[in-house]
């Protein structure tokens, strides 16, 4: 008896290590399908024109393409202009679903939970259907073409108001109390207490806000007419209707440009994660 257990034992482990590696090895290849188009993008951003052109994955590599994206296209601009805008709405969206969350949580009033359900009937909407009458209002308000047209409309979102309700949800009541013992007042247990608790739920989202801000590509083709207020998203595509439409070398520089500001933001995010 004592024998057939042992012989059982190995074979169990073998099982199992076969396993894990098939794993990994899947999620290698899933890995290898999502990044391989950023990386294939990013390779092309140093090779020529003639070159990409052709369909060819081989030429003389050089930053000949970025010098002439930052020299010949208003790319830094586009990128001011969207990192004005991702970080007026992140901070904008961190304060007012805060207290939004904090009020439906904490405070005591009236159909609480009816306005909140309400609240978040909001999500069901897809914001195509509320294009028309945002566009009518901000065009009534005079804010076109400027940076409050994409930082008014995005302040504060059911989204982020549900998450953070959730946050403050979890926290022990004893805290609340003690509070009210030392004589804290809802402001200050507001930004000392429940702020500091829901940090890792506040850096999600800032980052999805921020990325959710810097992504956005309908609605500043609609609301934003020129280089001086037009996000990077919607300065891509201006580009390839202007005279750089074939320097497809270009375009793809200018695209990864584009997107370090969006890893760096990811990258900051899951070290607060880890923390």
């Amino acid at each position: 008896m004592q024998m057939t257990n042992d012989r059982v034992a190995p074979v169990s482990a073998g099982s199992r290590r076969l396993k894990k590696v098939g794993k990994y090895l899947l999620l290698i290849i899933l890995m290898f399908i999502v990044v391989s188009p950023f990386l294939l993008g990013f390779w092309t951003s140093f090779l020529p024109t003639a070159a990409i052109s052709k369909g060819a994955l081989w030429g003389k590599l050089s930053f000949d393409n970025y010098v002439a994206a930052v020299t010949t296209t208003p790319i830094l601009r586009y990128l001011f202009n969207s990192l004005v805008i991702s970080l007026f709405t992140m901070i904008a969206q961190l304060l007012f679903c805060s207290m939004s969350a904090y009020a439906f949580v904490f405070l005591r009033f009236k159909y609480r939970k009816f306005l909140f359900y309400v609240f978040l009937a909001t999500m069901m909407l897809p914001f195509e259907a509320e294009v028309i009458p945002n566009f009518m209002t901000v065009r009534d308000m005079g804010l076109l073409d400027h940076f409050a047209v994409m930082i008014v409309p995005f302040m504060t979102t059911a989204f982020g108001t549900f998450m953070l309700r959730q946050s403050f949800m979890q926290m022990p009541k004893e805290l609340k109390e003690a509070s009210d013992i030392e004589g804290l007042n809802h402001w200050q247990f507001y930004y000392k207490v429940t702020l500091p608790y829901a940090k890792i739920s506040m850096v999600t989202l800032g980052a999805y806000s921020f990325l959710s801000s810097w992504n956005q590509y309908l609605w500043p083709m609609l609301t934003t007419f020129s280089d001086n207020f037009r996000p990077v998203q919607d300065g891509l595509r201006q580009l390839q209707s202007q005279e750089t439409f074939n320097n497809w070398g270009m375009i793809q520089a200018s695209a990864a440009i584009v997107v370090l500001p969006t890893l760096i933001v990811l990258f900051i995010g899951q070290h607060y994660f880890k923390a």
